[in-house]
């Protein structure tokens, strides 16, 4: 999960929904929130897991700011969802889309 990251990509992003995601003000301009990364800093967790020798073997686990995110059992907040790490949910999910694409 790379988080929010400030990009050129949020030039293809209307005024509202920039508004709404707070990356601009009502005026249209740009606002900065604190927990907005860099692209290097996005990119931190995907080098991290594709490089190191660490992680090597490590697989179906959920990752952020490089570490293994916490499971929390509301969904909320940072982390990752139980449901989401649930196996025989996954394989339903993958046979169901196997046939609808």
């Amino acid at each position: 999960m790379p988080g929010w990251i400030t990009t050129r990509l949020q030039r293809h992003l209307d005024r509202e929904t920039l508004r709404a995601m707070g990356a601009a003000d009502v005026a249209g301009n740009r606002v900065e929130q604190p927990f907005y990364k860099t692209a290097e800093q996005g990119a931190a967790t995907s080098v991290l897991l594709a490089a190191s020798p660490l992680l090597e073997g490590v697989t179906g686990r959920y990752f952020e700011d490089n570490q293994e995110a916490p499971v929390t059992q509301d969904g909320t907040g940072d982390g990752v969802a139980a449901h989401a790490l649930d196996h025989g949910t996954a394989g339903r999910l993958w046979e169901y889309t196997r046939g609808r694409l």
